[in-house]
């Protein structure tokens, strides 16, 4: 694992044309671009077409890298690769939705969550195919259509300190674990003053639904299904990252 002293070395000598530099950082990072990949894998795309994909956007992120960001390269990677594997997926991958499709998603969405909030569940298909005048299976469809990879970020039904599948990875796995982090971040910075705070107390401060309560100033079992909410948005959000 190059230093980022190093690695700031060899960008500069790429971005001069120094081929050998950019090898090195193709070589260093390729782990990282194989591990951003897996997500998009079983999406109809070749794994050596997403690896492609993947390197031009390292090499984009190599060209327009400047240390004045105050982040690492390889954090800063990241978002380069996902972003350019998406462009590839809408505009020229084999997934292809139709703008009615995704307009019609999006409402769907939108209903599933106030219907979540009034009624303290999701809707049947049943119920979102009569709420749409449309049929069952085109529910089954829109829905499908425009799903992305499954959220790690799924939440367990148990009593442990570990609710989220992320916790049960191999802690081991830098890569995934800073995809993760980059991601997750980028979440938590869309929630609004409460949902934050919920998250962070109960995650990242493990407090437990009665504590959070307490601070909050409402009883537990609001919190229980304020949680449940916020975790929906999160997976929702990251679904689609």
């Amino acid at each position: 694992m190059l230093d980022q002293n190093t690695t700031l070395e060899l960008i500069t000598k790429a971005k001069k044309g120094d081929e050998s530099a950019k090898t090195k950082l193709f070589e260093e990072n390729s782990p990282l671009i194989k591990s951003v990949i897996k997500r998009f894998l079983h999406k109809g795309i070749e794994y050596d077409d997403l690896y492609q994909i993947g390197t031009i956007g390292l090499l984009k992120a190599i060209n327009n890298f400047d240390e004045k960001f105050n982040v690492k390269f390889s954090t800063y990677v990241v978002p380069m690769v996902i972003g350019e594997i998406k462009r590839f997926m809408r505009d020229d991958g084999a997934i292809k939705v139709s703008r009615t499709i995704k307009t019609l998603n999006l409402k769907i969405r939108k209903y599933i969550e106030e219907f979540n909030r009034e009624n303290y569940r999701k809707p049947t298909p049943q119920e979102i195919a009569k709420k749409f005048d449309i049929d069952e299976a085109e529910v089954i469809f829109t829905m499908d259509s425009a799903a992305m990879p499954i959220s790690i970020y799924t939440p367990f039904e148990d009593d442990s300190k570990s609710l989220l599948l992320i916790d049960r990875l191999n802690p081991d796995n830098s890569h995934e674990k800073m995809i993760d982090n980059i991601m997750l971040k980028e979440v938590l910075k869309s929630l609004d003053k409460r949902d934050k705070k919920i998250i962070l107390l109960r995650f990242f401060r493990d407090k437990t639904q009665s504590e959070i309560a307490k601070v909050l100033g409402v009883s537990q079992v609001q919190v229980s299904r304020l949680e449940n909410k916020v975790l929906e948005k999160i997976k929702d959000k990251l679904s689609v990252m």
